[in-house]
């Protein structure tokens, strides 16, 4: 009568079902490499036995600081070790690890530990002004304070909190790890940037993040023993899962704690740094980088970048100093990237420049997903012809359980049965999805759509250019306008006349900046630009 477990005594047991764990990676690593690094930051080392040993002193600390299974244990760290072996330490005693931005101010890091509900927070030394006046912020109960002093990079620690070394020293490197026994059960809650607005908690579950390392492993091509350098903030995403990733291939963390173009070629100089991610700014720093900036390289170094569509001549300019760029594409409520630009070698023969534009393409589902692609309002397949637009829609184990003690707007982002990322797109006759722009920064002039990712691919061709955003300015004629904001390359001349005369020859009349003003531009600390700050700057004009 069928197959039912119930009818055939076929059913699950401890031999035949285990949930899906990142931190089954974690304890395999330790068994059969334990004596490769897997953590590497300046003069120090960890082995995977090493790693593994401090990610269950730390989850063995926490439970003598009175914390349980559920409880959330926060942290405002910079990419150094104490992260990724929270990573591992953190869920290892049933815990939720809460990474925070430590780019924000005191009263949105105040409501995320009240929001949240942290029990402890576990803090850099640098940011523990901070942390003080967040926590002087909170309405409920403050979290226990661990310090991570830091003396090599200027932070030593102040005396006033018990130190994370304490914390390790007083938890047994035997004591047993916390299993999730639902491969549901929460594992990470992360918090949206919040721009307009108080920030919402993504909760990640043990499968989804599982999936999410395999997935990464078999898109990007990754072999045994990689070194990754750590430049994506492990507060974001959890740094995309790469540091749940890195033990299933017996690879090694390098840390980086603060992001420049010379810190990047020394790890790549140095330490044989074979693949990293970062947002655009990232490939822009190290295409602009001076001479005495860059150092020569022997290995092949692979590039996963995404936070925003990156213009397709810095994916040129990458691909001519020897990096191999792949784009992908995701959200913070998606664990991170979960689109591929999967190449086609037919495209090989085509010009730097149409090469580089299909580079810049977010492309098809990476294999943990389930469907990627783009719906019109009534959540219906568009048009795939480049041409039509609509929302990326995904479905698949590597979305969000939904948004922490927020219903209405969990039911809102999974409408109709696909999550909605309120990013607007075009779906080309290959299945390659092209991010046309955020629904929000679309401009609308005189009628017309006009994309703001497409004003920006043509500015960033104009050699002067370094970095650009274009957003709405108000016009009386035409209800909005172009504007864009440049960052000038070094020894850049060109002046505003020169770039609209340069934008206009690529685009329509209607497409082209009417004002070009020269400024930095402000940026989160994940690289993406603040666009918002930009429209505010634009209104004035």
């Amino acid at each position: 009568m069928g197959w039912l477990d119930d009818e055939t005594g076929l059913g699950k047991c401890a031999a035949n079902h285990v949930p899906l764990s990142p931190l089954s990676h974690l304890a395999r690593a330790a068994r059969v490499f334990p004596a490769r690094e897997a953590i590497a930051y300046g003069a120090r080392r960890w082995s995977y036995a090493d790693y593994r040993a401090d990610a269950t002193r730390l989850a063995a600390g926490l439970r003598t600081l009175g914390l349980t299974p559920g409880d959330v244990v926060a942290t405002l760290l910079p990419n150094v070790p104490a992260q990724a072996i929270a990573a591992f330490g953190i869920p290892a005693m049933g815990g939720v690890l809460n990474t925070i931005n430590v780019r924000l101010e005191d009263d949105t890091v105040g409501y995320i530990l009240d929001h949240g509900g942290a029990r402890a927070l576990i803090c850099d030394t640098q940011f523990l002004p901070l942390a003080e006046a967040a926590i002087a912020r909170q309405e409920g109960p403050a979290p226990a304070l661990i310090e991570v002093p830091d003396p090599a990079a200027g932070y030593p620690a102040t005396g006033r909190y018990t130190t994370f070394d304490d914390l390790l020293a007083a938890g047994d490197p035997q004591a047993a790890w916390t299993l999730p026994q639902d491969e549901w059960e929460s594992l990470a809650l992360n918090y949206t940037s919040g721009t307009t607005g108080r920030p919402k908690g993504v909760v990640y579950h043990h499968r989804g993040a599982y999936l999410m390392t395999m997935g990464t492993v078999v898109s990007w091509q990754m072999t045994l023993y990689p070194r990754f350098l750590a430049i994506v903030p492990l507060f974001h995403c959890n740094g995309w899962c790469h540091t749940w990733m890195m033990p299933l291939l017996g690879g090694c963390v390098v840390c980086c704690r603060d992001i420049s173009a010379a810190a990047i070629y020394d790890a790549l100089a140095d330490e044989g740094v074979t693949h990293f991610g970062g947002a655009p700014i990232v490939l822009s720093l190290l295409v602009q980088a001076g001479e005495d900036e860059r150092r020569p390289f022997d290995q092949t170094v692979s590039v996963m970048t995404a936070g925003a569509p990156p213009a397709p001549a810095t994916l040129a300019a990458m691909e001519r100093l020897g990096f191999e760029v792949m784009q992908v594409y995701g959200l913070t409520e998606t664990y991170g990237h979960v689109t591929e630009c999967l190449w086609d070698a037919d495209w090989d023969a085509e010009g730097d420049e149409a090469r580089a534009a299909r580079k810049a393409r977010q492309g098809v589902a990476m294999p943990m997903m389930e469907a990627v692609t783009v719906l019109d309002k009534r959540h219906r397949q568009i048009p795939m012809d480049g041409r039509h637009q609509g929302e990326v829609g995904m479905r698949g184990n590597c979305v969000m359980k939904g948004y922490y003690r927020n219903p209405a707007a969990t039911e809102e982002a999974f409408a109709g049965g696909w999550f909605h990322s309120g990013d607007i797109a075009v779906q080309h006759p290959d299945g390659h999805i092209q991010i046309s722009d955020r629904a929000k920064d679309i401009i609308i002039s005189g009628g017309e759509n006009v994309s703001s990712v497409e004003v920006e691919a043509a500015l960033m061709a104009h050699p002067d250019v370094a970095l650009c955003a274009v957003v709405a300015m108000p016009d009386d004629t035409w209800g909005e306008v172009p504007c864009a904001f440049v960052e000038r390359r070094r020894g850049g001349a060109a002046d505003e006349a020169a770039l609209i005369a340069f934008a206009r020859g690529r685009l329509a009349g209607f497409k082209t900046p009417k004002r070009v003003v020269f400024q930095d531009l402000p940026k989160t600390s994940t690289g993406k630009i603040q666009k918002y700050v930009l429209r505010q700057t634009a209104a004035a004009l």
